[in-house]
């Protein structure tokens, strides 16, 4: 299967992140849209590999608040490490 791209610019909401993420990974029209089911369908739903960029994510960090953009990095990071054919590519 071909390596499919995220690539995440100017995020200044969860529904923005939300937004980019059901478009450029297709996730299923069941996503809650909220952070555990973030979790769940990258975790269980999107096929694999694929790589997540993201860029801007000062600006993201600072719109999003520190606690939230800290909680989506942990999912990210937590879900590459469990599914092993993610790979993440974040601009700190």
């Amino acid at each position: 299967m071909p390596l499919t791209v995220c690539e995440l610019h100017h995020i200044r909401s969860l529904d923005q992140l939300f937004d980019e993420l059901s478009r450029q990974l297709k996730l299923p029209s069941h996503f809650g849209r909220n952070l555990d089911a973030l979790y769940d369908s990258l975790a269980n739903d999107v096929a694999g590999p694929f790589e997540l960029v993201w860029r801007d994510t000062a600006e993201a960090r600072k719109a999003l608040g520190a606690d939230i953009y800290a909680t989506i990095l942990e999912i990210l990071e937590t879900v590459a490490e469990e599914r092993g054919d993610i790979t993440l590519d974040i601009h700190h």
